[in-house]
C-alpha cells in the first residue's frame, strides 16, 4: 500500500523520469461511482485543487508559482516555452533542490552508504520467507537483483518498488523533469537559483520511522509492475489536466485494494504521509519564499512538485494567509 501512495509521490514530489516505454492506463475512467463520488467530495473540500501555474501578488511583490512534474514527458515542451520568459526576467528561481544541491546529495550518498543501505542484517534476515520472496520477485521484475534489494533500507525499497521497470530504465538514462529544465533555463540566463530546503530533508522524512514499522508497511502488499505503470499513467494524465488534488485523492481512495491493512490504518498512514511529505515542508518553505520576494526587486519564480500547491497547508493557501492575492495563470 505504501508503494501505491509513493507512486504518486514519485511523480509529484520526487525527481525521476518516464517515457512512452511505460504503457500504463489512466485509471480514472474505470472508477466506480462510489470511488468517483468520494474523490469528488474530497477534491471539492480542498483549497486550490486545480491549476499548475499561479501568481501571488502583494504590494510590489510578485511570485510566480509553478507546480512541477518530476517526470520527463514531451508534453512539458509547451509549458516550458511559456515559463521561460518568466524565469529569464526573474530575480531568483527557487526549487526544491538546485542542480548544485543534487550533486552534493550524490556525493553524500556515496560517502555514507548507510543512508540507503542497511548495515549488518538484511531484509532476508528480518522478514518471513514468504514475504521476502514476494518482494524479491517484485525487485527482480524491475531489474534489481534480490540480493541487492535485501540490503536496501525498507523505505528505499518501498520507494523503488513504487516505480515500474520502464521508469527505472529511464532513470538510468538521466532524463529530466520540469524542475531540471527550469534550472537549466535559469543557469543559461544567469538567473540565480536557490533550494527551498536542505538536500537531505526527504531522506530524513523517509528514514524517521523505526525499522520494524518500515518493514511492516513494506510487507502490507506488493504493487505489480502493471499496477505501478497504471498509477504513473494516471498521475501524468491528471497533471496535464491540471487536476492536482484529484490525483492525490485517487491515491487515497484506491489504496485499500492494494493493501492487506484495514482502511482506518490506511487512512492514518496516508494522513501521516501527507503531513510529513507535504504539509510540514510547505510551512518550512514559506519563510524562504517570503525572504526571496522581499530581497529581489524583480518577480521571483518558485517551482516545486505540484502536490505542494493544494490544501489547507498547501503553499498557495499559506501565501493567501500571508496577505497575498492568488490568481491562476495559463500553464
Amino acid at each position: 500500500m505504501l508503494r501505491f501512495l509513493l507512486s504518486f509521490a514519485v511523480a509529484m514530489t520526487l525527481a525521476t523520469s518516464v517515457s512512452a516505454a511505460c504503457l500504463g492506463q489512466d485509471l480514472r475512467p474505470g472508477l466506480t461511482d462510489a470511488q468517483r463520488a468520494e474523490i469528488d467530495e474530497r477534491v471539492a473540500a480542498t483549497p486550490y485543487a486545480v491549476g499548475n501555474h499561479w501568481t501571488a501578488t502583494k504590494g510590489d511583490e510578485t511570485i510566480h508559482i509553478i507546480g512541477t512534474l518530476h517526470l520527463d514527458d514531451p508534453r512539458l515542451d509547451a509549458p516550458v516555452a511559456r515559463i521561460t520568459p518568466l524565469i529569464e526576467s526573474a530575480g531568483v528561481l527557487l526549487l526544491e533542490a538546485t542542480k548544485e544541491d543534487q550533486d552534493r546529495l550524490q556525493r553524500q550518498l556515496a560517502a555514507d552508504p548507510s543512508i540507503l543501505m542497511m548495515q549488518g542484517e538484511t531484509l532476508i534476515d528480518l522478514m518471513p520467507p514468504e514475504q521476502w520472496q514476494a518482494l524479491a520477485d517484485a525487485a527482480k521484475s524491475r531489474g534489481i537483483p534480490p540480493f541487492m534489494a535485501a540490503k536496501f533500507q525498507p523505505w528505499y525499497l518501498s520507494l523503488t518498488l513504487a516505480m515500474p521497470s520502464c521508469m527505472i530504465a529511464e532513470m538510468r538514462e538521466g532524463q529530466n523533469g520540469l524542475d531540471s529544465r527550469l534550472n537549466k533555463i535559469a543557469d543559461a540566463a544567469e538567473v540565480p537559483s536557490q533550494s527551498l530546503e536542505d538536500f537531505m530533508t526527504l531522506f530524513k522524512i523517509f528514514g524517521q520511522e523505526p525499522i520494524e514499522e518500515q518493514i511492516r508497511m513494506l510487507s502490507a502488499g506488493v504493487l505489480s509492475d502493471e499496477d505501478s505503470e497504471d498509477q504513473i499513467a494516471t498521475t501524468l494524465a491528471s497533471y496535464f489536466d491540471e487536476q492536482v488534488a484529484e490525483s492525490w485523492q485517487m491515491s487515497r481512495v484506491l489504496a485499500p485494494q492494494f493493501s492487506t491493512l484495514p482502511k482506518d490504518e490506511i487512512d492514518a498512514v496516508f494522513d501521516k504521509l501527507e503531513e510529513e511529505l507535504l504539509n510540514k515542508r510547505n510551512r518550512a518553505w514559506i519563510p524562504v519564499i517570503l525572504g526571496a520576494a522581499d530581497t529581489h526587486d524583480a518577480p521571483i519564480v518558485v517551482a516545486f512538485g505540484a502536490a505542494h500547491l493544494m490544501g489547507d497547508d498547501g503553499v498557495l493557501n499559506l501565501l493567501a494567509q500571508q496577505g497575498f492575492t492568488l490568481q491562476r495563470q495559463p500553464f
